[in-house]
């Protein structure tokens, strides 16, 4: 996996009411925990002080997603969900809470991830934490059948020589969804006249993406994700939906 060559904490101002005790850990590792406000939520997120992944800090998209889909909750409510890279599991955990939505998380193959996620889900009241499937994009996918009908994810486009790897595990999920116990989403036409969408395909990916890269590059992933056989829509602000 490519490393950002930036850090993300650079995006955010400092904020005086956020903790700044370090826990350190057997392996060093250090965290800080800060509240976040989500549409009418806060919830503690314990994040990683340096993480090589990126999986250490909330990114602004996550907020913008957050509010979209609630807005949009008739289109995701009753969904089986799958999130890809995860990171902190806020997104899912908030979803989890607020939507009652059937969710898994996801991330590159690390176990700190993992745990870490796990300690978020118990710091903001759920018990046993999300099922989570660890990841990395272009490796064989750990579940042979994907029965998730939804995939979501938010700013996660910085790592452009990932793109063919993240399309191969998309492409995965897409193509190879089967309904959980053989019950198929509704199979109405999502399309109105005028080409904006009435409901979300089964199955479908959902992304959020506050572009902080070049046109050129960004580019890339959508022309690779037609060269795949997938379709893109831009439904929303900085949102997108991909189907077969």
């Amino acid at each position: 996996m490519d490393i950002a060559l930036f850090s993300p904490s650079s995006l955010f101002a400092e904020d005086d009411s956020a903790s700044t005790d370090e826990e350190p850990t057997e392996n060093d590792q250090s965290y800080v925990e800060r509240r976040h406000q989500f549409p009418e939520m806060e919830l503690l997120i314990r994040e990683f002080s340096f993480h090589q992944l990126n999986a250490n800090l909330l990114w602004p998209g996550t907020f913008a997603f957050a509010e979209w889909l609630v807005q949009q909750r008739s289109w995701i409510e009753g969904r089986r969900c799958i999130e890809l890279g995860s990171g902190t599991g806020a997104l899912a955990i908030f979803l989890k809470k607020a939507l009652h939505l059937d969710i898994t998380t996801s991330d590159y193959d690390d176990q700190e991830i993992e745990d870490n996620i796990a300690h978020n889900c118990k710091a903001n009241g759920i018990t046993p934490p999300l099922p989570h499937i660890k990841h990395s994009w272009g490796d064989t996918f750990p579940i042979s059948i994907p029965d998730w009908d939804l995939v979501i994810a938010s700013d996660i486009l910085l790592y452009v020589k990932q793109y063919p790897n993240l399309i191969k595990s998309l492409s995965f999920l897409l193509k190879s969804y089967k309904p959980k116990d053989n019950k198929a989403g509704p199979l109405t036409e999502n399309e109105q006249s005028d080409g904006t969408l009435r409901g979300l395909p089964w199955p479908a990916f959902l992304m959020s993406w506050r572009r902080r890269i070049g046109k050129e590059d960004e580019s890339l992933f959508f022309t690779g994700c037609e060269n795949a056989g997938l379709q893109v829509k831009h439904i929303g602000s900085r949102v997108y939906c991909i189907t077969l």
